[in-house]
Order: structure tokens, then C-alpha cells, then sequence
């Protein structure tokens, strides 16, 4: 979390699915963020949801806010993303069954479970032995919304709301989608962002019918008009209880 981080409505969404989905604690690396930001990081700490890692890795290093690093003179990219995943692996190692390795404006959708539980108890049954599933990206424009769920009062809470953005981009033939992960963190050595670099035991492409990565951000394929897209209401499966979560964090924080 850095660049005076501001996507509050979003961030509170994902929290909310992320515990929907079953995940007992979130683990934020945080450089910096907005006043907005604090008071709901600090909602979810007392909640008990929240660890921060403080990460003023800008004290110490020239940082680069992209992954491309090199040609501007900076040290390390994108503040320093790869040294705070594996971290996460090895501060998770004898606490955590799984950890997800994603960002905050990601989440890993189940299609054919309702939870994060039942599709890794179904996974790992499948395949026995595997220590990393991977799960494929897919774009859903935050420049493409849908009239359904313009709910007033989260107008006044700056960031996306992620049940009106239901249009994803499709594949393109040339290009292959990053994965993200959801690994058994005792079989992992060392971990980049798409994928696994050292660990015992094997990896596992998760097919799209099974899940994929709901990732609602700029759109990679902008000149795309809306008949294009592929409408995927996979979200909406949890909006009811989704609605009634976020709402009652934004009255408890900034509302």
C-alpha cells in the first residue's frame, strides 16, 4: 500500500469478500496511504482481520512505483513487491494452511464453490502432492460500469465499486494472462509475483471454470467497446451479504 493509497470503497469491498471467501487474517505491507485510509485500517486491526508490515522501504532505497524498474535510475521495483510476498510466505509459514499472494484490487473468484475452503479441499484432492495453485487474471475495466448496485450513500466514499464492473476484456491470442497464487506456504522456498521460483512439490494451473482472478483496475485493452467485453456476474452471487458488510464497516468508519 503506497502513493498515498485512497481506493477506500474498493479496499473495504475486497476485505469484505476476502472474509466471505474465508480468510481468518489479511496481511497489508503499508508505506503510505490517506487519513480516510488510516481510520480503516484501524477498524480492521481492532477487528482483528488486519496485521500491518510497516514498509517505509523508501527510506532506504530509491523505489520505483513500477515494476520496470532499471531505466529510471531507481534500485528496487514497485516498492519492493517480491521481498514483501516472500516475507509473507515465511512470516505465514507455521500460522497459515494457505496464503494468498494477491493485491488488494484482485480477487480469487470460486465458480464452482462457494468458498476458498471447499475449492482448496476439492484441489488438493485432485492434486495430491501440489503446493502451488495458480489462478489466471482477468480484467474487468473500472471504465465500464453497470446502472445495478449505484448504491448513494457509497458515492461519497472515494474509490471503485467493484458490483457495477461486471465486463471483462477477453483473451487475447498473442498474450498470455498473469496468475496469482494460492500456495501451501510450508512447500514454498522463494516465490515471485506470477509464480512460483523454488519449492517442493508441484504447481497447478487452475482452469477458468474452476476460478479466476476478478481484477478491476484501468482497463488493458482500452479501445475495446462495451459489446466486446464478456458480462460475467460471477460478484453478484455475493452481494447480498457483501452490501450488508460493507455498509456497516463505512458506518463504523467514514460515513
Amino acid at each position: 500500500m503506497f502513493g498515498n493509497y485512497n481506493n477506500v470503497l474498493q479496499f473495504i469491498q475486497s476485505m469484505e469478500m476476502y472474509k466471505i471467501l474465508g480468510v481468518q487474517k489479511v496481511v497489508i505491507y503499508k508505506n503510505n496511504c490517506s487519513q480516510m485510509m488510516e481510520k480503516v485500517l484501524k477498524f480492521y486491526l481492532e477487528e482483528g482481520t488486519v496485521e500491518i508490515i510497516p514498509w517505509p522501504i523508501n527510506s532506504y532505497l530509491k523505489v520505483s512505483p513500477k515494476w520496470r524498474f532499471m531505466q529510471d535510475e531507481t534500485h528496487i521495483g514497485y516498492y519492493g513487491q517480491i521481498t514483501a510476498l516472500n516475507d509473507c510466505i515465511y512470516r505465514n509459514m507455521q500460522r497459515s494452511r494457505f496464503v494468498v499472494l494477491n493485491d488488494a484490487d484482485e480477487i480469487i473468484l470460486p465458480l464452482k464453490h462457494s468458498d476458498w475452503k471447499t475449492m482448496m479441499s476439492s484441489l488438493q484432492e485432485q492434486n495430491p502432492g501440489t503446493g502451488v495453485f495458480l489462478f489466471e487474471n482477468h480484467i474487468f475495466p473500472e471504465t465500464i460500469t453497470t446502472p445495478m448496485f449505484n448504491i448513494s450513500s457509497w458515492n461519497a466514499v472515494p474509490g471503485i465499486n467493484i458490483l457495477q464492473h461486471v465486463h471483462r476484456e477477453p483473451d487475447r491470442k498473442e498474450v498470455i494472462n498473469p496468475k496469482k497464487m494460492i500456495v501451501d506456504p510450508r512447500k514454498v522456498i522463494q516465490t515471485s509475483v506470477h509464480s512460483v521460483l523454488h519449492a517442493y512439490g508441484t504447481s497447478v494451473n487452475v482452469p477458468t471454470d474452476v476460478a479466476l482472478v476478478y481484477h478491476c483496475r484501468v482497463p488493458l485493452q482500452s479501445n475495446l467497446p462495451r459489446e466486446s467485453l464478456i458480462r460475467d456476474t460471477t460478484l453478484w452471487r455475493y452481494n447480498s451479504s457483501l452490501i450488508m458488510n460493507v455498509n456497516k464497516v463505512l458506518y463504523q468508519t467514514v460515513l
